[in-house]
Formats: C-alpha cells, structure tokens, sequence
C-alpha cells in the first residue's frame, strides 16, 4: 500500500437540484447529493419532549448494586406491581459484565490468606 495518498477532484461538478420543506432545521441543513426519496429531515426542534413512560403509572427510581457484574443498575419500578419498567444496563449488558468480571477475578493470582496472628 503506498503512503502517499491524497484525494482529487475529478471532472466537473453536477449542478445539485435544491428541495425546500416546511422545516426550518431542515431549510439550514447542510446540502446532500441523495435524491429526495433518500434524504432525511432533521427533526424539530421546537416539539415538545417525549417520554416513554406512561403518565398514569406510579413509578419510582432506584439504584442497586450487582455483585456478580460489579456495577450500579438504575431502576424504573412500578409501585403498584414491584415490576422493573425500564433499566440501564440491561439483563443483558449485567450477563456480559458478570462474566468479565468472574474472569478477571479467575486471572488474578491467588494470594495465600495471612492466618499469622501476633499480639
């Protein structure tokens, strides 16, 4: 592979067609070369926030500790039902990081415990 790689123009610019929308954030994007089928607006701005959790449920927030994966998980429980309504790391994310975590714990050398006691 050679190093001495640069990038050139080649040939003559195409004229790029230019599509208006009813989206100010889109207005001031900067242009593509996709066809309008292709293109994606940005989104708004000024809509207003999503949340995915429902209104009507009583939930509360809370954080516990997982010794096996050795870390924190944030919690969303339902009050009504204990259920977890949402979680970060997912069960997923707790299974990888307990696994790393037993095996680094495995590399480790053992170290004989000190029974020697002196008064």
């Amino acid at each position: 592979m050679s190093t001495d790689f640069s990038i050139r123009p080649v040939g003559i610019p195409a004229p790029v067609q230019t599509v208006t929308t009813s989206n100010s954030a889109a207005n001031e994007a900067v242009q593509t070369d996709l066809p309008v089928s292709q293109t994606v607006a940005a989104s708004d701005t000024s809509a207003a926030v999503r949340s995915d959790l429902p209104k009507n449920e009583n939930v509360s927030r809370q954080v516990v500790f997982d010794q096996a994966a050795a870390s924190f998980v944030f919690q969303v429980v339902n009050d009504k039902t204990d259920a977890v309504v949402n979680q970060f790391p997912d069960e997923a994310m707790l299974r990888r990081r307990a696994y790393f975590h037993a095996e680094d714990l495995k590399s480790q050398p053992s170290r004989p415990l000190n029974t020697d006691v002196s008064a």
